[in-house]
């Protein structure tokens, strides 16, 4: 099965250890962005994923395709236009400090792209599954214009689509409300990734929810879900992640997953020291992905996307490196982190 993933990939310029910025004079650069992220998870996987994105015709826009090339994930979609490769900016927090993320990523190739840019027909050419997040609508007007115009032809073309709702306050700047866009878009999405901000904020759909609790009740994201998919019954299922944030080191992290009929709950990982979280959700979403169309069970594609996530957090950058076997071994239950020899 062909996997096509569309939206911004980024140059990412992170501190060293826990420095602030400009603490050195020194930055990691690496590549990411959650749509890139999936792909290479899914590439990691075995799964046949093609990225697509528009990306500035410059030194940096080649490096950028070298490095999706390395994982094995398909770069042929990518086209070159005008503008300039975003960025954005990492601080790695610790303790009781959060880690920060600062954007530069304006007038971007993608955020100058607009519908009529892109060849749909060649783009979902063979393809079965098409991925796309709540960041690419937020990035600008022509942006969202064009994120509407891919689901509406993933549509059109009999593919399934899923969408992590992935609200990012930060970027809504060009005069549209989130939840204007989403729900519009919402409507053409079969399997649904977010969390419970996400899911307030992008859908305006609500239950006694506080997003900001540490402890989570898992029964009330049942009642969440049902919203969500009596709201949008073309949705067959939605999953919710369940960050239980003690800290920036130690967060509890499970996640639900919804079907109309039946509500699937992960186990819990305690996590209590993070390496970096950032990618974590788009290392759910590549999880889930292969899982449901890797097992015949709802619950082990759960709890493979739940680990997979888990592992995330233990590597630098935003690429989930991670394979089959490792998620695998974590989802059945060793936990150990016992070298392997």
């Amino acid at each position: 099965m062909k996997v096509l993933t569309f939206g911004e990939i980024m140059l990412r310029l992170r501190t060293p250890g826990h420095e602030r910025l400009f603490q050195s004079n020194m930055m990691e650069a690496t590549f990411g962005g959650g749509e890139a992220n999936v792909a290479v998870s899914l590439a990691n996987y075995g799964m046949d994923v093609e990225y697509c994105t528009v990306l500035p015709n410059n030194a940096l826009g080649d490096e950028c395709i070298k490095e999706l090339r390395k994982f094995g994930v398909g770069t042929g979609r990518i086209a070159r236009g005008e503008g300039r490769m975003g960025i954005y900016f990492l601080e790695n927090g610790a303790n009781q400090l959060p880690s920060k993320v600062v954007y530069d990523r304006a007038y971007s190739a993608i955020a100058l792209a607009k519908p009529g840019d892109l060849d749909w027909d060649a783009i979902f050419k063979d393809v079965e599954w098409f991925h796309i997040t709540g960041i690419t609508p937020a990035i600008s007007e022509s942006a969202m214009e064009l994120s509407l115009e891919s689901v509406k032809a993933a549509k059109e073309r009999g593919i399934t689509v899923s969408c992590d709702l992935n609200y990012r306050k930060n970027l809504w700047k060009y005069g549209k409300k989130a939840s204007e866009v989403m729900r519009e878009m919402a409507k053409y999405v079969d399997v649904a990734v977010a969390n419970e901000e996400d899911v307030q904020k992008s859908l305006e759909i609500t239950t006694d929810v506080n997003v900001e609790s540490g402890e989570l009740d898992r029964e009330k994201y049942r009642a969440l879900g049902d919203k969500v998919l009596a709201t949008y019954p073309n949705m067959k299922m939605i999953a919710i992640t369940l960050r239980e944030s003690h800290s920036a080191d130690w967060n509890g992290w499970a996640a639900c997953l919804n079907d109309g009929k039946n509500f699937y709950v992960s186990k819990k990982y305690e996590i209590r020291d993070i390496v970096d979280r950032v990618g974590g959700g788009d290392s759910f979403a590549g999880g889930l992905i292969y899982g449901l169309n890797s097992y015949e069970d709802k619950q082990q594609a759960l709890e493979f996307a739940v680990a997979a996530s888990c592992l995330k957090h233990s590597i630098i950058g935003d690429f989930n490196r991670v394979s089959v076997s490792d998620v695998e071994k974590l989802a059945g239950g060793d936990g150990t982190g016992r070298v392997q020899r």
